[in-house]
């Protein structure tokens, strides 16, 4: 710190600095919307520590440096702890970790054992029980009164509701309540469908979860919960490392990867282990809690402050940075989405220099008001793929632009699509170059034209060789182009020409289904097949026309529709045509009459015994449809094992739901009412 300051500096500083860190306070621990980076928030902090240190007349009873965490939220009653739920001093590098070990083996006087904890980036929390159940559960609040958040604290399943063995009768234990990756991905992707914004990280989505008043909510997170201490005036052992096997046998979950090390070296060594291999665990962790591992030593270190003389916190190099947002390009995925990212000022994240980041979709940059030009924060999401926060709007300069998703697709120029209720912009082109691969690969699908012999592997060879540029040039196929492909003998390329020979003999339905029109599955397919009898009645009907069709509502006329609109599927279905692939299909004859006449069904999941072929034919032997989605005009949906979201839309509608056996028992009055 410059001499040269006045102390009246010091003494605005030091306002400026508690001013911020408390805006950043609220900002993370209320609002779940963060706009500083760990270490620039870590840094303040430790500045104002050094700052009231110098200088201890600055130092107020309301200093950030004098309580751990936001205060307690209005709505939610107070939680008192049993013993001050203390934060920890941090070690930035292995210098800082050493003067740790000095310092507490000087205070100690003699050489020190550690247990090491991962250090997980959730939520402390403590859990009160009582006779060895579960009685309530708060936050960390301000170290002294948290909130009380027991029903949602109930909801996370690793959390005991009664421990097993003998503990207190009343009992407190500390630990971290967080999301998994796998389930924060999950929970990010519902959100983006559901036209929500996606939360900016883990941490953030595991706070907000355990502050929710409705515990549905925090239920529908999943989130997890590590034990990791008792207050002190508990006793479960005379370590540390013997406290956290006796927390695992009365029923708590632990974090499996401790450490228990007899030097600061030791120590050193767990901490780089993990900070490079912390990308294979499925949650995040920010550093290393290290803790003298003798419980009375600690009792009689105690804590100064707001910190542990005991323990402390080894932070791993940061994950987040501030860079501009110079543009937002598009990139056109395997199914065709569009796909926006963002071009970066190149900036340095936990070793690695990043360009480019991810930004999900356009609700996500709407709903974030992210905009070219921009000052963003960005993450690598899950230590792994670079992400844009959100913007940090304080620097704007009036000068940023507000971006617009294109209407046509960026690599073949063919009209986008986003159809209402989805996420995702789509390229309507089937001949798309993005899209070789993924088409070739879906149009030789058993469903489709049951090609064997394109699989993956083959339809990857030929579309990166560009021996197969669109579906069409499959049937342009011979024994020279073949003969290219690693890996192929004369036999295996001989069956494969004979099995696209015989594809061509699919019919129409099998046609439809290989040309992977948005909405248009295996069961629309035939709907349609049924119903227009040719592909040129269908590319000729309007959307009024397709919706006469049982099952056909606006959303799939609309994208069939505008399939055949693009002039390049057009040629390629003409060069379908020209190979000899059949484009028409009879009428294909019902029941004349029938107990199911004139009824609508939906098939959804896997039934025990029948196939979708079978439990097709069997309703439409007895006079009945079937179609591929739920509508009001349904009359029921069969359901089998893993329904999809077809059977909750018909529960919504209050459609009849009836399963295998109720299916048989509908065909065997039909076939009664036959014979009679």
């Amino acid at each position: 710190m410059s001499a040269s300051k006045s102390r009246p500096d010091f003494k605005e500083r030091a306002a400026d600095l508690r001013a911020r860190i408390e805006e950043a306070n609220v900002r993370y621990y209320v609002l779940d919307a963060p706009t500083l980076t760990d270490a620039e928030y870590d840094a303040m902090l430790r500045e104002l520590v050094e700052l009231e240190a110098q200088h201890p007349e600055l130092r107020t009873a309301d200093s950030p440096t004098q309580r751990v965490g936001a205060p307690a939220a209005e709505h939610f009653a107070p939680y008192e702890h049993a013993a001050p739920m203390l934060s920890l001093a941090n070690a930035f590098g292995e210098e800082e970790l050493s003067a740790f070990d000095e310092r507490v083996r000087k205070l100690a006087g003699r050489a020190l054992s550690y247990v090491c904890e991962l250090k997980i980036d959730g939520l402390a929390i403590a859990l009160r029980y009582r006779g060895g159940v579960f009685e309530r559960g708060g936050t960390r609040g301000d170290g002294r009164i948290g909130e009380d958040v027991t029903a949602n604290l109930r909801t996370i399943q690793s959390i005991p509701l009664r421990l097993r063995g003998g503990v207190p009768d009343v009992f407190e234990v500390r630990g971290e309540a967080y999301l998994r990756k796998s389930d924060f991905a999950r929970l990010n992707e519902g959100r983006e469908n559901a036209g929500l914004p996606a939360f900016a990280n883990p941490r953030n989505a595991a706070a907000g979860g355990i502050r929710q008043l409705d515990p549905k909510i925090t239920a529908e997170r999943r989130l997890s919960f590590f034990a990791y201490s008792v207050p002190e005036t508990m006793d479960l052992g005379p370590t540390q490392w013997q406290t956290l096997r006796s927390l695992e046998e009365i029923g708590f979950a632990v974090n499996p990867y401790i450490g228990r090390c007899k030097s600061v070296d030791e120590v050193l060594a767990y901490c780089e282990e993990w900070e490079e291999k912390r990308d294979e665990l499925d949650y995040e962790i920010d550093g290393v809690v290290v803790k003298i591992d003798e419980i009375a030593l600690q009792k009689r270190l105690g804590s100064v402050g707001r910190n542990p003389r005991w323990a402390i916190a080894y932070k791993f190099k940061p994950r987040e940075a501030r860079t501009k947002l110079k543009e937002i390009a598009i990139n056109v995925g395997r199914t065709g989405t569009l796909n926006p990212y963002a071009i970066l000022e190149p900036v340095r994240i936990g070793g690695v220099t990043i360009q480019n980041a991810t930004l999900h979709n356009e609700d996500y940059i709407r709903n974030n008001d992210i905009r070219v030009g921009d000052t963003v924060l960005v993450t690598r999401a899950g230590d792994v793929i670079p992400r844009v926060v959100g913007p940090i709007k304080e620097e704007r300069t009036s000068r940023e632009r507000i971006f617009h998703m294109p209407k046509r697709c960026p690599v073949c120029g063919a009209d986008a699509d986003r159809p209402a209720g989805e996420a995702m912009w789509r390229c309507t082109n089937a001949a798309c170059p993005a899209q070789r691969f993924e088409r070739v690969r879906h149009f030789a699908t058993r469903g489709a034209m049951d090609i064997v012999g394109l699989g993956d592997v083959v339809a990857g060879e030929l579309t990166s060789r560009e021996l197969v540029r669109d579906i069409a040039d499959v049937y342009a196929l011979d024994e020279k182009k073949l003969s290219q492909v690693p890996r192929t003998g004369p036999k295996s390329r001989a069956n494969l020409l004979d099995a696209i020979e015989k594809s061509k003999r699919r019919g129409l339905a099998r046609l439809l289904t290989g040309l992977g029109i948005r909405f248009v599955g295996e069961q629309t397919a035939q709907i349609l097949a049924d119903d227009f009898g040719s592909i040129d009645a269908i590319e000729a009907a309007s959307e009024d026309d397709l919706q006469r069709s049982t099952g056909i509502g606006p959303e799939l006329a609309s994208s069939v529709a505008l399939f055949f609109k693009q002039k390049a599927n057009r040629e390629m279905i003409e060069r379908l045509r020209a190979a000899g692939v059949v484009m028409t299909a009879p009428k294909r004859k019902r029941a004349a009459c029938g107990p199911l006449e004139g009824k609508t069904f939906v098939l959804t999941g896997t039934l025990p015994k029948l196939s979708r072929e079978q439990a097709t034919e069997m309703i439409e032997a007895a006079g009945g449809r079937v179609t591929g989605s739920v509508s009001k005009k349904t009359d029921y949906v069969v359901a089998g094992d893993s329904p999809g979201s077809k059977l909750a839309r018909a529960e919504e509608l209050g459609i009849t739901i009836i399963d295998e056996d109720g299916l048989r028992a509908l065909s065997s009055r039909a076939s009664e009412a036959r014979e009679r």
